[in-house]
């Protein structure tokens, strides 16, 4: 699946991945291929992106929004 993080200043992560997790603000959630859609708010914490090759990339986040739909993963991070 495809993954982007953008803040107001840049955009963090664009690529490949095959594991998403999201500190959503009723808990934290799993993405993995095929998810179905969804749209969530996020509360201060960690998002980590394991990349295709395996690497596992970790981003302070102090909240923002989600959106998973057709295997990409959009996360305006604030």
């Amino acid at each position: 699946m495809v993954v982007e993080i953008i803040t107001p200043e840049s955009t963090l992560f664009e690529g490949k991945a095959t594991y998403v997790y999201l500190p959503g603000s009723d808990g934290g959630l799993g993405i993995l291929n095929n998810h179905a859609p969804l749209i969530s708010s996020l509360k201060k914490g960690v998002v980590r992106v394991k990349d295709e090759g395996g690497k596992e990339h970790r981003f302070e986040v102090n909240g923002g929004t989600a959106e998973v739909l057709r295997n990409k993963v959009i996360i305006l991070a604030e």
